[in-house]
């Protein structure tokens, strides 16, 4: 019997030291660990630099090779813990990756609106907002012994091309400049940095982000085409003006200390393999400074699917020498030594890459003894989950649902007066759906029936539908229940079943029947119906939008854990919806484009009309920046400080005449003083009209008058958004650079600015700005 109890409390014992073993974050040089105190990289005194090179110094060649993958194991000998390079943080903490679990104290975290509804806000303050959450909840997740890594692959920042990709949800949409100042705000968000930057410059980091993926990669599995083996055929034209930009400003402007190269290859040459991609331009064009990871297995396939490299040694050899850091994957792992063995590969080029990554580390707090006393170790489970995040989840679902139609100002609908709700759909009461890809366990989730059960006490609800590919649908019993019904409710659209990671859409229409049904109930009811579209990608829609018994159409992305409530809101008036479009949504007969095709612009003569509102000259559904709200808005330009531009006198550099007689200007030869000095200023003034209070995004575009060859027919170059009562006038200031607003890419990939009447344009307002020789 004693012996029993002796047995039994050392398991209690045994089980607590386990528990509490368990919770203790990852770290290096443990100040009681009297082994580590002689170790120069365990000073804090020294810079990073410093200490990298000492720790590095110390490695053999096999513990090198080690680190250069993912997963990388620990190193006992020198009290290093292992690392997870790969964790996610899309929008919100994610166990997607292999870095986070939420098995402890923490079992969920904030669960923000995929990022092309965020997106659709044009609140470049509420993204940063958002990223400073996410930092905050990786941060609490570690501390408290769930996180085996504090490197997040995240944003998403390609630029969404073709309306079909997959993944063009988790981007910011279609716009280069939306898409850079999407990736600063965040990245500057999560990493810890100041809303306006230089707070971090390299030092302490929150957690780590990683902008992704480097470039011109929006293609997943399109008709036997996959990301693997695709090699993108894109013009400098096109990589200048469209596909690096975001690239560029996530690293200069957000300071982001990682990048993720792509599997695709450009022009013939992998990503993660190209020297003049990830060294000379990143790293010296850019000055960056982090890490790089190539995407998962990115490596094995330039070998396996793609065949660039004959044997993996060469894969091996060839993206550590382009200048890439750490394999997702274990290619590395695998073939990295024999490589060096072979005289492929330098060591000096596995010491660079461990001095990238330990740098990030290091930056991370990681190798500075015991986090429960560093900086950000206050920040635990309680701030994980809080109302206050939870209420910025449901502000950013509320900012970026989008009101396509409202005919007869149908919504909102009276809170008083609405005696009977029919709630009818798919995607009605699926709490998935909200989530989009890449997402963590939410805090809490409601769908919008539910949300709007809670406004409706009488309200009916049939799915319709069997699932959102509404292969059968129940047509009878909906139109039943929506006869009897006040209004009507359709929440319809797609899911993850539809658009995914590795999926792209073939079509641009709803899936299956959700057509017949949709206008089935639309012919029965006593009133236009409400169509919610759920849907990362553009839906062709036109037949609701021209169907009088459709009276109001509103797309809400994939809103989020609080996207049932926010939907709810606006439909009852409780939230006037401000959103706006970051995307065209095309017609149907745009899948006639192959997917492959990278042009961004336009060749009439071939029958290829472009892509995107800058380029493209078919006919829309809706259009980029489209989005209406249940107040009026109008503009005025209240002084522009310049009227007239003088090539001559931005720059020193000549004025040279174009093979089109047009007089230009090359940005890159004037320099950055030059550019600062010709900034002027734009101020616009913005009144609600309307009889209910609103935010609402302004945005600014610039047009030219004569379009010279590939110039962009229109261009977005300003976007801020304003909260104003009924009545109520605002003036908004905007900083306009010629060097980067009024200039276009020419055919050689050169920034130019060229003679010419430019309009900058406001809602139905225009000033125009001459620039002459």
């Amino acid at each position: 019997m004693i012996f029993h109890k002796i047995a039994l409390v050392s398991l209690i014992l045994i089980t607590v030291l386990l528990c509490t073993e368990s919770t203790q974050p990852p770290f290096s040089c443990n100040s009681s660990n009297p082994s580590t105190k002689s170790y120069p990289f365990c000073q804090t005194s020294l810079p990073i630099r410093k200490r990298v090179q000492d720790l590095v110094s110390r490695l053999t060649l096999d513990e090198k090779v080690s680190q250069l993958v993912n997963t990388a194991p620990a190193i006992p000998r020198l009290s290093i813990p292992a690392y997870e390079w790969w964790s996610e943080a899309l929008h919100g903490v994610s166990n997607a990756g292999y870095g986070i679990e939420f098995t402890g104290r923490i079992g969920s975290a904030t669960s923000f609106p995929q990022v092309i509804l965020t997106a659709a806000s044009f609140d470049a303050h509420l993204w940063y907002r958002i990223g400073q959450v996410i930092g905050k909840e990786a941060r609490a997740v570690y501390n408290e012994g769930q996180a085996m890594g504090m490197t997040f692959w995240a944003p998403n920042i390609n630029i969404f091309r073709d309306p079909r990709w997959g993944r063009g949800q988790e981007t910011p949409g279609e716009d280069p400049m939306v898409t850079g100042k999407y990736a600063v705000s965040y990245v500057r968000g999560i990493q810890g940095d100041s809303f306006e930057g230089g707070k971090l410059k390299n030092g302490h980091l929150q957690a780590s982000a990683c902008c992704k993926h480097f470039t011109a990669y929006d293609l997943d599995n399109w008709k036997g085409v996959n990301r693997f083996g695709f090699d993108a055929q894109v013009t400098k034209q096109d990589l200048a003006d469209t596909y690096q930009p975001p690239f560029q400003s996530c690293i200069q402007e957000g300071r982001a200390s990682g990048i993720m190269c792509a599997y695709n290859r450009v022009n013939g040459v992998p990503n993660c393999a190209d020297y003049n991609l990830l060294t000379k331009t990143a790293r010296v064009q850019w000055d960056f400074h982090g890490y790089i990871t190539s995407d998962c297995d990115a490596v094995s396939i330039m070998h396996d699917d793609q065949g660039y490299a004959k044997l993996p040694e060469d894969a091996v050899a060839d993206v550590l020498k382009a200048g890439m850091d750490v394999n997702c994957g274990s290619y590395l792992k695998n073939y990295t030594k024999s490589a060096v063995q072979q005289n492929k590969l330098p060591e000096a080029s596995i010491d660079r890459a461990l001095h990238n990554l330990f740098t990030v580390r290091m930056r991370l707090g990681l190798f500075n003894g015991d986090p429960t006393k560093q900086l950000f170790s206050t920040i635990g489970a309680d701030q994980v989950c809080t109302q206050e995040h939870q209420d910025l989840a449901l502000e950013a679902a509320r900012n970026g649902i989008v009101l396509l139609k409202n005919s007869a100002r149908l919504l909102p609908l009276s809170k008083t007066k609405t005696m009977s709700l029919a709630v009818i759909g798919p995607n009605a009461d699926a709490a998935q759906t909200l989530l989009g890809n890449y997402a963590g366990p939410p805090c809490k989730s409601t769908t919008p029936l539910q949300a709007l059960q809670e406004y409706v006490k009488n309200t009916k609800y049939n799915q319709g539908c069997n699932a959102v590919s509404c292969t059968s649908v129940s047509i009878n019993e909906a139109v039943s229940i929506a006869k009897e019904a006040d209004f009507v409710v359709l929440v319809m659209g797609l899911d993850q079943s539809q658009e995914r990671e590795s999926h792209d859409r073939e079509d641009l229409v709803l899936p299956g029947k959700q057509q017949s049904l949709i206008t089935s109930v639309a012919k029965t009811t006593k009133k236009p119906i409400v169509l919610v579209l759920f849907c990362g990608g553009p839906v062709d829609i036109s037949f609701a939008k021209h169907d009088p018994k459709i009276g109001s159409i509103l797309w809400a992305g994939y809103p989020g854990e609080a996207g049932g409530l926010a939907l709810a809101q606006i439909i009852f008036g409780d939230h006037n919806p401000g959103g706006k479009l970051p995307i065209t949504w095309y017609p149907k007969d745009f899948i006639k484009i192959p997917m492959t095709d990278m042009r961004m612009r336009p060749e009439p003569s071939k029958g290829y009309p472009g892509r995107t509102y800058r380029f493209y000259k078919g006919q829309k559904v809706f259009e980029f920046g489209y989005g209406l709200s249940y107040s009026a808005y109008s503009y005025d330009f209240v002084s522009v400080t310049k009227d007239n531009l003088y090539l001559n006198q931005l720059s020193t550099s000549p004025v040279i005449e174009s093979s089109e007689s047009v007089w230009y200007i090359s940005v890159s030869e004037m320099g950055r003083e030059s550019c600062e000095k010709a900034k002027f200023s734009a101020i616009v003034g913005v009144k609600n009209q309307g009889d209910m209070a609103g935010k609402h995004p302004v945005l600014l575009f610039v047009r030219q008058a004569k379009l010279t060859s590939g110039s962009p027919m229109k261009q977005l170059v300003g976007f801020q958004s304003v909260s104003l009562n009924t009545g109520e006038r605002a003036e908004i200031e905007f900083v306009l650079s010629p060097c980067e607003h009024l200039s276009r890419a020419n055919e050689h990939g050169l920034m130019v600015i060229e003679e010419g009447t430019h309009s900058l344009v406001v809602g139905n307002k225009e000033y125009t700005i001459s620039i002459a020789v």
